[in-house]
């Protein structure tokens, strides 16, 4: 089935076919398809709809094979990053790893704390960073991904620690905007600098 021209417009438009790395597109051999097209009865033809479903398909198709490949790439960083030296695992499934004990109080699921932190992939890309602002952040425990409410509550004020938070535990099979993909583990480095009660 061939998609006339009229239809890969729209679809270009519409759907950012051109500029998407992950979509198996060759340009030339669409012109070819699409000079071919001219000649070919409307019969022989995709429809619109047709070639919009074609290519919502194939647009799911790409992005489950992503997000499967990248659950299991988080689930092998994990188990790897478990037998470290100093990795303490929960039972929820968080890792973290102390690398500083502060010596004042341990926040409670409802308190506001404040803190700086740095966010990145298991690949080392920052997504995040109130260092790089320049301004720690105060929040709510509670309104937090699950891997801070909990991790935040192991750590005395003063401390640092480094979470490794599964995709359960952080932004699950949906993932945050366009830097956070779904099924992404997370990597945190929380320094607590105080509860505000």
């Amino acid at each position: 089935m061939r998609i006339g021209s009229g239809t890969y417009a729209r679809l270009s438009a519409s759907e950012g076919i051109m500029d998407n790395p992950e979509l198996p597109f060759d340009l030339e051999i669409f012109r070819r398809s699409a000079i071919d097209g001219i000649s070919l009865s409307d019969s022989a033809l995709m429809t619109a709809e047709s070639a919009e479903l074609y290519f919502i398909s194939t647009m799911q198709a790409i992005e489950q094979e992503k997000a499967g490949r990248m659950a299991a790439e988080g689930e092998a960083f994990l188990k790897e990053n478990a037998s470290k030296e100093g990795v303490i695992t929960t039972a929820s499934g968080l890792q973290y790893k102390v690398e500083r004990i502060g010596d004042g109080p341990r926040p409670t699921a409802t308190d506001k704390v404040k803190v700086h932190y740095k966010g990145r992939l298991t690949d080392g890309t920052v997504f995040d960073s109130s260092y790089q602002r320049g301004e720690p952040l105060t929040f709510n425990l509670n309104q937090v991904i699950k891997g801070w409410t909990e991790g935040v509550q192991l750590m005395p004020v003063g401390s640092k620690f480094t979470f490794y938070v599964p995709y359960t535990l952080g932004y699950g099979e949906r993932g945050a905007g366009n830097v956070i993909p779904p099924y992404a583990t997370l990597i945190f480095t929380i320094e607590l600098l105080d509860i505000e009660r």
